[in-house]
C-alpha cells in the first residue's frame, strides 16, 4: 500500500441490492488502476433516483456488502448514508468524507451522462475527482455532444484515459477507466431469489447465505 502523505481514496456508492461479483470486480480493478489506498463502498439508504420496489432494508444491504468485501485489505464499507436521515445525496456524503483524503468518485458512464440531475453536481465534481467506468456494450463516447455538455456544465476539462504508469495529477479532468464488466444483473438476482432458484457464481457464498437466511427479495419484502 502507498505511503503517500495524502491518501488516495475511492468512493463507490450504490444501492448494492444485492452486491454481486460485477460490483466487486469493477471495484478491485479501480483500486489497482488508480493505486487507491482505500476504496469506500457506500450503500445508499434511500437512493434518490431509484424507486423502492424490491429494495432490501438498508441495514441488510450494508451487512451483505460487509460480508462480500471483508477479506479485501483495501475495501471498506461506509455506513454514512445509513446514519443520515433523508435521501442519500452523494454531495452530502462527499462533504462528510473530506477529511479522509484525496477523493475519487467512481460512477458508470450512464450515471455520468445523468450527473446534471443530481443535487449540486458542480460541488460533487469539486469535492471528488470523477472516475468514469464505461459499461461494455454501451458505446460511451467521451467526445459526444452529451458527454461534452456535462463537462461544460461542470466546468471540467476533457477526460483523461487511465493506463499503466499514467500520471493522474497531470490533468484535472475526469478519469476514464476501462474496467471489466460481468453480465450480472442485480434485478435478475432478485428475481431468482424470489423464485427460489440458484444464485451460485453470481455473488459471494456469504451473501447468498444471508439472502436465504433473511428471506430477502421474497414477496413479503417487496
Amino acid at each position: 500500500m502507498s505511503s503517500r502523505p495524502v491518501p488516495r481514496v475511492g468512493v463507490f456508492g450504490g444501492s448494492f441490492n444485492p452486491i454481486h461479483f460485477g460490483h466487486l470486480l469493477v471495484a478491485d480493478e479501480i483500486v489497482e488502476a488508480l493505486d487507491l489506498d482505500r476504496l469506500l463502498l457506500v450503500p445508499a439508504a434511500l437512493p434518490p433516483h431509484k424507486p423502492e420496489g424490491d429494495l432490501a432494508p438498508a441495514r441488510a444491504r450494508f451487512e451483505m456488502t460487509a460480508l462480500a468485501v471483508r477479506e479485501h485489505e483495501r475495501f471498506e464499507v461506509c455506513d454514512l448514508e445509513l446514519r443520515r436521515p433523508g435521501p442519500s445525496y452523494t454531495v452530502d456524503t462527499l462533504e462528510a468524507l473530506r477529511g479522509r483524503g484525496e477523493l475519487h468518485l467512481v460512477i458508470g458512464s450512464e450515471t455520468f451522462l445523468d450527473l446534471l440531475s443530481w443535487k449540486e453536481p458542480s460541488r460533487v465534481a469539486r469535492l471528488a475527482r470523477l472516475v468514469v467506468v464505461p459499461r461494455i456494450g454501451t458505446g460511451f463516447d467521451p467526445e459526444a455532444v452529451a458527454a461534452q455538455k456535462v463537462l461544460a456544465e461542470l466546468g471540467l476539462p476533457g477526460f483523461a484515459q487511465v493506463c499503466a504508469g499514467a500520471d493522474l495529477s497531470a490533468t484535472a479532468g475526469p478519469l476514464l477507466v476501462a474496467a471489466s464488466s460481468l453480465p450480472i444483473s442485480a434485478s435478475e438476482i432478485r428475481r431468482r431469489a424470489r423464485e427460489g432458484r440458484s444464485l451460485a457464481y453470481r455473488l459471494p457464498d456469504s451473501v447468498i447465505g444471508y439472502i436465504r437466511q433473511h428471506h430477502l427479495y421474497r414477496s413479503e419484502h417487496r
